[in-house]
């Protein structure tokens, strides 16, 4: 089921963080208002087209790429978990 794959991967991003890898307060802050987007996308069990969704976790992929390559890799598998879902 595509919401447990995505809630897995939301468990790892958080599990990442965590960690306390070397971000701003700013780059922190933005990946907790995206999984809070994402929690909330789960809670609704939504089949709706929300591509702003999508675009905000594409969007933290191409900020973190370079500097936190592993938070993006989880973020990559976040955008393919909420593309089987239809979001």
């Amino acid at each position: 089921m595509p919401a447990r794959e995505l809630q897995e991967q939301l468990n790892t991003l958080r599990e990442q963080l965590e960690q306390n890898p070397p971000l701003t307060e700013a780059e922190r802050e933005d990946l907790h208002a995206l999984m809070q987007q994402i929690e909330l996308e789960i809670e609704l069990e939504t089949k709706t087209q929300d591509s702003s969704l999508s675009d905000n976790v594409n969007l933290a992929v191409e900020r973190f790429e370079i500097e936190h390559p592993t938070l993006a890799g989880t973020l990559r598998n976040i955008v393919q978990a909420l593309g089987n879902m239809g979001i």
